[in-house]
């Protein structure tokens, strides 16, 4: 009897592993736990409403991946498939203007349980994806989300950049490197600053995190506060960071080594500097090479070519950035007022999440030869995701979903010219970082560091 019941249990586990269909994917992440966390999060009002969270957010989610010329042809497609995955429970509202109205009565602080879900779920289906080389490297970036031109955002948020432009919001990102997952973010006005929200993002990381980021993000509070939050970095240098080394090498001569970040107002007020690790990664096509700033001092630990492929992981920012504007057409919002922009970007944002989480799991799992996995195509996961939505799946044969999604893997080509085919109005030329500055240490600032660190 025994040996049935384990038999069975076996087979269950089985069935729950496989995800054949749309909803058990998603079911995968969004798991009771997580609905749970969100109701928990949500002050019910004691009359009945028509909109439950579930419901709500559930059509929130499937707007951003359903097509639709409007957003009341959008609304139609995604509250028919709530009701169709919801069968027994009480129907929703049938009027897109009572959906927008309960979901400016949400608070941001449901969507923000669920997003802390859907993290520990993402963190933990994919424990073995995460970490590379001991770390799990993490890039952070930011980007301008324009809205309408209403009286209430124009007032409330301002305008970014040139005068007279659309109000803007201002999204900092933290995106997982080897699979392109988007882990968190944080939300702001246009002019908002992204080394504030960065820090702001610290309690959501990892154990063993490597935050990447570009030259934006200096400062020594900021890496003060990764190293407290019990993280590391790697961040590009530039010619605006002043960093000492023990003795005085070329910079021409320079390859790798430790520094120390000292600025004078952390020198005037008697605190002890940063003992880093500069890593200089040649380039192969240009003259301008890549400084790289880290709190990693262990070589063996974190090596240049492991940096330099890190750094070159970045990229994976911008392109969650392409996923989210280009094919999720979210270069423009739609809300007209504050409460319905920050929570049509907060659902959008968990869209993407959600999507990018999908076609990860159907991607081979890492193995010796392979250790990193690769990443799958945004696009052609949309592309699933929407067949399923609108009932087309049964035109594709047997395959199941799962089936079909493991095959929505991201192209790998060899680029033979130049990412820039022709100048872009109101876009300035990149220009690349220049060196750091380094300077020797005196006798009295070593003796300072000497003592400061031999404290410890």
């Amino acid at each position: 009897m025994e040996e049935r019941l384990m038999e069975s249990a076996r087979k269950r586990k089985k069935a729950r592993k496989r995800a054949r269909s749309f909803l058990d994917c998603l079911r995968k992440f969004a798991t009771p736990a997580v609905w749970k966390q969100a109701q928990q999060a949500r002050k019910m009002a004691r009359r009945p409403v028509r909109w439950r969270t579930q419901s709500l957010m559930l059509v929130l989610l499937t707007m951003t991946w359903c097509c639709g010329d409007s957003l009341a042809e959008r609304f139609e497609t995604a509250r028919a498939f709530c009701v169709v995955c919801q069968p027994r429970r009480k129907r929703p509202g049938q009027t897109v203007e009572g959906f927008q109205k309960a979901l400016a009565r949400l608070p941001t602080g449901v969507l923000r349980a669920f997003a802390a879900g859907l993290r520990r779920q993402i963190s933990r289906i994919f424990a073995d994806r995460l970490p590379v080389q001991g770390f799990i490297p993490l890039g952070c970036d930011g980007s301008r989300l324009e809205c309408p031109r209403t009286a209430e955002l124009e007032q409330r948020l301002g305008t970014a950049g040139c005068d007279g432009s659309a109000p803007n919001l201002w999204v900092t990102a933290l995106v997982h490197l080897p699979t392109g997952l988007l882990w968190s973010w944080r939300l702001g006005k246009g002019t908002a600053s992204e080394r504030e929200h960065l820090r702001l993002l610290l309690p959501t990381l990892p154990p063993n995190a490597l935050v990447v980021c570009d030259a934006g993000y200096k400062g020594f509070e900021l890496a003060e506060a990764i190293l407290a939050a019990g993280s590391q970095f790697l961040i590009r240098a530039s010619s605006q960071l002043h960093l000492f080394v023990e003795e005085g090498v070329p910079l021409e001569e320079f390859r790798e080594g430790v520094v120390y970040y000292w600025p004078n107002a952390v020198r005037r007020a008697g605190e002890k500097p940063l003992k880093l690790r500069l890593i200089r990664v040649k380039s192969e096509k240009s003259k301008l090479d890549v400084w790289l700033l880290t709190s990693v001092l262990d070589a063996a630990r974190l090596s240049l070519a492991t940096a330099a492929r890190f750094y070159r992981w970045r990229w994976e920012n911008e392109g969650l950035f392409r996923t989210y504007k280009r094919t999720l057409h979210k270069v423009k919002l739609v809300g007209r007022s504050v409460r319905a922009v920050h929570r049509e970007a907060e659902g959008s944002l968990l869209a993407v999440q959600v999507l990018l989480a999908q076609g990860t799991l159907a991607m081979p799992v890492p193995t010796a030869q392979q250790p990193v996995a690769a990443p799958c195509s945004p696009r052609q996961v949309l592309r699933e995701i929407r067949r399923e939505i609108t009932g087309l799946a049964g035109c594709r044969g047997s395959r199941s979903f799962r089936e079909r999604l493991s095959r929505a893997q991201r192209k790998r080509r060899v680029r033979t010219s130049s990412k820039v085919k022709r100048s872009w109005p109101r876009r300035c030329d990149h220009k690349a970082p220049k060196p750091p500055l380094l300077r020797e240490l005196s006798e009295q600032q070593k003796t300072l560091i000497a003592k400061y660190f031999n404290a410890l």
